[in-house]
C-alpha cells in the first residue's frame, strides 16, 4: 500500500504570515518536525500542497517560494523527513488555475507520479479549501488543525466540518493517524 499524507504549508507546518517571501521569516510550528517524522516512520509518503497567491498578486516570485520551500526541506531534512514533492499553485483566487486548492489536481498528479493509493491517504490543513481539496480527491480522511486559521474556522463554520477530523495541531494529527493505522 503506497499511502500518503498531503499537507498544507502555511498554518499547518509553519506559522502563517501574510505573503511569506524570505526563508529567514519561516517559523516552524512546535512539534511539526517530529510529527512528520512519525508519519514517515509509519509508512506514509509526505507531500506539500500549497496555494501561494502572492506570486500571482506580484508580492513575490516563484523563486522566493522555492527558496522558502528549500529551507523547509533542509530544516525538516535534519530530522530525516523527506517530502515526495512540493506542489505550488501561484495563481490568485480569481484566476484560472489547474491546481489551486480546493482543486484536487495536485493530489491526482502525485497519485499518478508516485503510484499512491488515495483511498488510504489523508490531508492535513487549517482552511476549508484544504479539506475540500482532500474531499474532492476522495481521500480517506481530512484533518483540520486548530493552528493557523483552523480554530477560527471551527468556531465560525462547524456545519462545514462535519466530515473532518479536528485536532489541535500537527502532532495531534500524527497521533490520530498512527492510531488509525493500527486498526
Amino acid at each position: 500500500m503506497n499511502r500518503a499524507v498531503f499537507l498544507d504549508r502555511d498554518g499547518t507546518l509553519i506559522e502563517d504570515k501574510d505573503y511569506l517571501r524570505h526563508p529567514h521569516e519561516v517559523v516552524i510550528l512546535p512539534g511539526a518536525g517530529m510529527a512528520l517524522k512519525r508519519l514517515q516512520a509509519a509508512g506514509f509518503r509526505l507531500f506539500i500542497v500549497s496555494n501561494q497567491s502572492g506570486v500571482g498578486r506580484g508580492f513575490f516570485t516563484m523563486a522566493d517560494v522555492q527558496k522558502v520551500n528549500a529551507h523547509l526541506e533542509q530544516e525538516f531534512g535534519r530530522l530525516g523527513v523527506r517530502f515526495g514533492k512540493i506542489y505550488v499553485a501561484p495563481e490568485p483566487p480569481d484566476a484560472p488555475s489547474r491546481g489551486r486548492k480546493p482543486s484536487p489536481q495536485f493530489v491526482f498528479d502525485a497519485c499518478d507520479e508516485f503510484g499512491l493509493d488515495l483511498a488510504h491517504s489523508y490531508l492535513i490543513g487549517d482552511k476549508l479549501i484544504d479539506l475540500e481539496c482532500g474531499w474532492n480527491a476522495r481521500l480517506k480522511k481530512c484533518l483540520l488543525v486548530r493552528t493557523g486559521y483552523g480554530a477560527e474556522l471551527e468556531r465560525t463554520s462547524p456545519a462545514k466540518l462535519k466530515h473532518a477530523i479536528i485536532v489541535d495541531d500537527l502532532e495531534a494529527a500524527a497521533d490520530w493517524l498512527v492510531v488509525q493505522d493500527l486498526h
